[in-house]
């Protein structure tokens, strides 16, 4: 099956509606994905069709909770490849977007992209994110989301200084969303985090769920 049928086929079943320009820009990126992949180690070797599936169309389980996000928009952490944030921005390019990624390689593929798409309101930081610190100057993000993390306590102790006051941190999980919230409500009785929804998004063509995991800074 063609890719681009393929990703069409998939937003469709999940009720996304993109321009025709967007779907040219995610087919873009997904090529060059491709291509990079074979030099350096961006995403697991899998089918074009699970690439599209666990990290284009999980990216977009996101796109109905971007409805109001302004500046500095949205603070995606451990961004590796660019997921969820790039095919988020290239679905709504007036979202502000700041992938941090600290490994080089990663960056380069991030920065090409970026100029390949001709995106912008999109920034790269190699920074790290440690408790205390800003990211390219900026603390105040009104929305925060990462794949990359194991851990929600882990997560939610890191970007508490990075969070608007009533800013929202959305963990993407797995089955395992229970145990770690679990864990994050014994470990940190006085978190300046609350939690105020669990979403399941199930996948088109595995359906696999993802536990989108909302919070609230207080």
């Amino acid at each position: 099956m063609n890719n681009k049928k393929i990703m069409v086929d998939g937003l469709t079943v999940m009720k996304i509606e993109v321009s025709e320009e967007a779907i040219s820009r995610l087919y873009l990126y997904l090529d060059e994905l491709i291509k990079w992949n074979r030099k350096i180690n961006l995403v697991a070797k899998a089918p074009v069709e699970l690439i599209i599936e666990t990290h284009f169309l999980d990216s977009l389980t996101l796109l109905p909770l971007l409805t109001a996000c302004p500046p500095p928009g949205l603070l995606d952490i451990g961004s590796g490849a660019g997921f969820p944030g790039l095919p988020l921005k290239i679905v709504r390019p007036d979202l502000e977007v700041t992938l941090v990624e600290p490994r080089q390689k990663r960056v380069s593929f991030l920065k090409h992209i970026i100029r390949t798409l001709k995106l912008k309101g999109i920034k790269v930081s190699d920074e790290r994110v440690e408790k205390g610190n800003n990211i390219n100057g900026q603390d105040n993000f009104p929305l925060i989301t990462s794949r990359a993390f194991n851990s929600i306590s882990q997560f939610l102790a890191l970007t508490a200084g990075l969070s608007a006051p009533q800013g929202r941190v959305i963990c993407m999980k797995g089955p395992k969303a229970p145990e770690e919230i679990k864990e994050w409500q014994h470990n940190t009785p006085d978190s300046p985090y609350r939690l105020t929804e669990i979403i399941e998004a199930p996948l088109p063509f595995s359906k696999q769920t993802r536990n989108l995991v909302i919070f609230s800074h207080n």
